[in-house]
């Protein structure tokens, strides 16, 4: 799957589970080039997202949230990502 692929799948599962108000994507796997997972033909991503779901819950709680929301693209399509996840009132 082409980096462009992955961006709009990761976009469009991150908006059926969490229905963010905003969501920013940036492809860092340049930055990995020799890395392990840059090898394999995954990407590194930097991900912005802000989500009412994230009310009231901890980081790692949220970052679970993202996970569960990209499901399988974590194993396949997803070696490494940033994640900086906030509600509406924290922007």
């Amino acid at each position: 799957m082409s980096t462009a692929r992955r961006q709009q799948e990761m976009t469009r599962r991150l908006d059926a589970a969490l229905q963010p108000q905003l969501v920013e994507i940036i492809d860092e796997s340049h930055r990995h080039v020799g890395h392990a997972g840059a090898r394999d033909g995954r990407s590194h991503f930097k991900l912005y997202i802000v989500s009412s779901r994230f009310v009231g819950l901890k980081q790692v709680q949220r970052h679970r949230l993202v996970y569960q929301a990209l499901g399988d693209l974590m194993q396949s399509d997803i070696h490494a990502l940033a994640i900086e996840a906030r509600a509406p009132d924290e922007t």
